[in-house]
């Protein structure tokens, strides 16, 4: 397993050891001591598994007093996929991470409790899975729109599909 560090803090891109031959590939998703050892030390009560067709933008979604820690992955397809700093007390605030997740290259992405995350689906079809830290709650959601200006995201598509309530998301100006 490889890692690397990325300009915000916490936020790792993760290269699983990949064992492939003719037959095709396995690799370990997840193994507890091992992400232990690389500061992933939260406990995961979530599974999510999501299926987009391209064009599709998710996020960016945030929970306002349970913030989940998320390690994100696809399975199938190629999708973009963000985090973003919405502390306002921090240094990187404003800033993001951005990379290509997706079925070839099975990189992983960790984003800790407290960041924004979205991605935008690149492929025909794509699988999405993602070990969250806390549960999901609808009553306690948030985020920030895709298109802020402030953050500038480079997204690769210009007119995403987007859910009515991800339409609604304030500017990080504006306050999640």
């Amino acid at each position: 397993m490889q890692i690397k560090q990325t300009a915000l803090p916490g936020v790792l891109i993760i290269q699983p050891k990949v064992f492939g031959d003719s037959r095709g590939f396995f690799l370990e998703t997840f193994q507890a001591e091992r992400y232990k050892s690389i500061g992933i030390e939260q406990s995961f009560v979530q599974d999510n598994h999501s299926r987009s067709q391209k064009g599709v933008l998710r996020g960016l979604h945030v929970q306002k007093t349970r913030p989940q820690g998320k390690l994100v992955s696809v399975s199938r397809g190629a999708v973009y996929d963000v985090a973003v700093d919405i502390d306002p007390n921090s240094a990187t605030f404003g800033q993001f991470v951005g990379l290509e997740l997706n079925d070839e290259n099975h990189l992983q992405l960790w984003i800790p409790p407290g960041y924004a995350h979205g991605f935008c689906v690149l492929s025909d079809v794509a699988d999405f899975q993602y070990k969250c830290t806390e549960l999901y709650d609808p009553t306690d959601e948030s985020g920030v729109i895709w298109n802020d200006v402030d953050i500038n995201i480079p997204w690769p598509i210009k007119t995403p599909l987007l859910s009515a309530k991800d339409q609604l998301l304030p500017s990080l100006r504006d306050g999640q």
